[in-house]
């Protein structure tokens, strides 16, 4: 028995407007491949790194120069913050003081997340490359990869493009560098394609003499407690880790890992857990492989010395928490390390973490 006419008719009509629909998704939408190279720019005058030197190295979550001045839509568990995007003249000031800071410190390698590059909230800066134009001089090298882009995203609060990098600068040779696409969160397949989509980004420092050094820079999902995102995350970092590990390469890996160390979920308000574990996710990696700070520090009595995070939440007064993180190969000596508060609270939610590590010597 065939359909009506008028029925077979509608199906046809349905059909082509989910057709219409897919490719207009997929052409507004970005779809990495699980691994590909990413964008380097180096100048051939940069010194190579030498076998027993000492390596000084920040990570530090720029928060897209945003600055404190805002409680953002996505600042509060219910998503009510009332601020939308920073003004020019604020992301003008924080580029001016994330330079401050970086030359104040001048690590040898500075591993950044939350860069813009395309958005439409931050008035479409490149802000990669406004850090390298202003520090130049100390960072010859740079890479870069994207964890979020899209031409537009239909979100009430959004509503226009947006992108967000990670960015590698290094005072040293990269020789070259790859993005790894970490697990997704689970979502419908269309929301799937404006989401996220979190990323390892690699960068290859070769050593005189032979060899390399690995610098991993990395921001692990948000919001994701109710499914195994979390884990599924640690789990392909320590995979990469222990691989670099047989190798006998040696690496550094700094991000924003959005876990807290064990011990600190039950220092938060009642309020503040909800994006959290009770159980950490971050155990096993931390169980594995040198940390900055340790599992003493971050859960210790001076903990406080060691919080990254600072949320824009007006029930929050100051730094309470450590998201972000500096692991280490064996291989590598930690000298010192800090997470630099005393200047940096007004910048950021999160606060720039480092560690001065020394390279193995040649054998």
């Amino acid at each position: 028995m065939s359909l009506p006419r008028f029925l077979r008719l509608f199906l046809l009509s349905l059909a082509s407007l989910l057709c219409v629909l897919a490719a207009l998704v997929y052409s507004l939408t970005w779809h990495p491949a699980a691994r590909e190279a990413a964008t380097v720019s180096c100048q051939t005058s940069a010194p190579t790194l030498q076998p027993g030197q000492a390596l000084k190295v920040m990570s530090w979550n720029v928060q897209y120069l945003a600055g404190k001045r805002y409680v953002f839509w996505y600042d509060l568990a219910d998503g009510s913050g009332p601020d939308q995007r920073p003004s020019a003249e604020d992301l003008a000031f924080n580029l001016d003081e994330v330079v401050r800071i970086l030359r104040a410190e001048q690590p040898d390698i500075v591993l950044l997340q939350e860069l813009h590059n395309g958005a439409k909230a931050s008035d479409y800066q490149n802000q990669l490359a406004l850090l390298h134009e202003r520090l130049n001089d100390l960072y010859p090298c740079s890479t870069q990869a994207y964890y979020w882009k899209a031409a537009f995203v239909p979100h009430p609060q959004i509503l226009g493009s947006v992108g967000m990098q990670l960015g590698t600068l290094s005072r040293f040779q990269i020789s070259r560098a790859e993005r790894l696409q970490l697990p997704l969160m689970p979502a419908d397949p269309i929301s799937r394609q404006f989401n996220l989509k979190r990323a390892l980004l690699v960068s290859h420092l070769p050593i005189r003499g032979g060899g390399e050094l690995a610098a991993i820079n990395t921001h692990l999902d948000a919001f994701a407690q109710g499914n195994d995102t979390m884990q599924r995350q640690v789990a392909m970092t320590t995979s990469l880790l222990d691989q670099l590990q047989a190798d006998g390469t040696p690496w550094v890996l700094g991000g924003d890992f959005n876990l807290l160390p064990p011990g600190q979920y039950q220092r938060l308000p009642a309020s503040q857990r909800s994006w959290y574990s009770p159980a950490s996710e971050l155990q096993q990696l931390a169980e594995h492989y040198p940390m900055v700070p340790s599992l003493e520090q971050a859960s210790g009595p001076e903990q406080a010395r060691w919080y990254t995070h600072y949320p824009n939440d007006p029930s929050v007064s100051g730094p309470d928490r450590t998201l972000d993180y500096l692991f280490h190969s064996p291989q590598l000596i930690q000298l010192e390390a800090q997470v630099r508060q005393h200047d940096t609270l007004g910048i950021s939610d999160h606060l720039p973490v480092l560690a001065r590590l020394l390279l193995p010597a040649v054998d």
